[in-house]
């Protein structure tokens, strides 16, 4: 009787996995943030592993693009929880997420421009939902203390601001916006988008009148 092969228990292979995957999740977020033509190859000898085991996991440029991404932004989540958001002046706490979101996205910038090579925009945003409900948050309480317009609807305020720090940083990495001015510019920018509309001067008589 021929004895059956020792087999791995699975609880091993599964610990395996589970390094395999956060060294390249974390080589990848390194190397497609300094270099977003960073290759396959180069991310797979990064973490320690070979080609084949990374495909395994990721069986595609986009799909392992598309999880390095997801990574990223969750980790930069994290650093955003900040309790000002919840009781500053909303103009005041805005300026303040907006500066902490520049500063992590400056860090990765080539990671999202590696991105907007391989997904679909909507995928990029699907991404940002958790951060991006922060953000309707506090647009939402500076609409109920009068700091914010209420004229447009919420979600296309939230769309605004995804839009317009997606595109900070792809001026910045245009060299059309300069590093140090980019924070004060996204802060202008939102803030003046975000103020109450002016009161209308009242109507004077119509001509003739």
């Amino acid at each position: 009787m021929v004895k059956a092969a020792a087999r791995q228990p699975v609880p091993a292979r599964r610990a395996d996995a589970e390094r395999n995957i956060a060294a390249i999740l974390e080589a990848g977020t390194r190397l497609l943030s300094a270099d977003p033509a960073a290759s396959v190859a180069d991310i797979a000898k990064a973490a320690g592993v070979g080609r084949v085991t990374l495909y395994g996991h990721f069986p595609s440029r986009e799909a392992l693009v598309d999880a390095v991404l997801d990574h990223a932004v969750s980790i930069a989540d994290g650093v955003l929880e900040d309790e000002s958001i919840d009781t500053a002046p909303a103009p005041e706490a805005m300026a303040g997420l907006l500066r902490s979101a520049w500063e992590i996205l400056d860090r990765h910038r080539r990671l999202f421009l590696a991105a907007d090579r391989v997904l679909a925009t909507e995928r990029i945003r699907e991404h940002h939902e958790a951060p991006l409900r922060r953000v309707g948050r506090l647009i939402a309480r500076g609409q109920r203390d009068g700091d914010f317009r209420d004229d447009l609807p919420l979600p296309w305020l939230v769309t605004a601001f995804f839009s317009i720090i997606h595109s900070a940083a792809q001026e910045r990495e245009a060299g059309r916006l300069a590093p140090e001015e980019v924070a004060d510019v996204l802060i202008k920018t939102m803030l003046s988008l975000l103020a109450p509309p002016a009161a209308r001067p009242a109507r004077g008589p119509a001509k003739g009148e």
